[in-house]
């Protein structure tokens, strides 16, 4: 699956934006060299009392060097073990990716794990990121999943890019992912 797109930048200037999925021997710390995951979050999204609710949390959200890590790991592994990692690139630097794992859980639900979408901080807003969601809706059913499954970072804008989406509230939580990061939102998106 490699894809073309143009966006219009801040600067007037329009940008090429390539797509493509990723192998495994490509996942390194080198790849993210021109990524920034630098997120300024102001407010939140939290359940209290069965009511979700926007709540002030300002905190900036950036990664460290083990988080990069972390990740160059997870994603070489969805990669070794069947699933999908599909990326963005402008002038060929990675400017966004999404993952999605390849076992299937939740069952009736049928859910795949979309385990990662970001987009570098100076693209957001471009369109990168639906383009990424599309590309891992499509691969998902065509591994014969029925939803996506997406704990998402809380965060207002995070939250409004998923709603946009189509993705709702997930009808059965996965624990692992509630245990992991409680202050996620736990969402679907239906892939019919």
């Amino acid at each position: 699956m490699n894809d073309e797109s143009k966006i219009l930048c801040q600067d007037g200037e329009e940008n090429r934006i390539h797509y493509r999925e990723l192998g495994a021997d490509e996942i390194c710390r080198e790849l993210f060299a021109n990524f920034t995951r630098r997120q300024v979050v102001t407010k939140c999204r939290r359940r209290e009392n069965g009511e979700w609710t926007v709540k002030d949390d300002p905190f900036i959200d950036d990664w460290t060097e083990a988080d990069y890590h972390t990740l160059t790991a997870c994603l070489k592994n969805t990669v070794l073990t069947g699933g999908f990692v599909y990326a963005a690139f402008c002038d060929d630097k990675l400017k966004g990716f999404v993952s999605v794992e390849s076992t299937l859980f939740g069952g009736e639900q049928n859910y795949l794990d979309l385990s990662s979408i970001h987009v570098s901080e100076e693209m957001r807003g471009s369109g990168i990121g639906s383009v990424l969601f599309l590309a891992a809706k499509q691969w998902a059913k065509n591994q014969g999943a029925g939803k996506l499954y997406i704990s998402s970072h809380s965060a207002v804008e995070s939250q409004n890019f998923y709603h946009k989406m189509g993705c709702v509230e997930a009808e059965v939580y996965e624990q692992r992912h509630v245990e992991a990061e409680p202050y996620d939102c736990q969402l679907e998106c239906r892939l019919n």
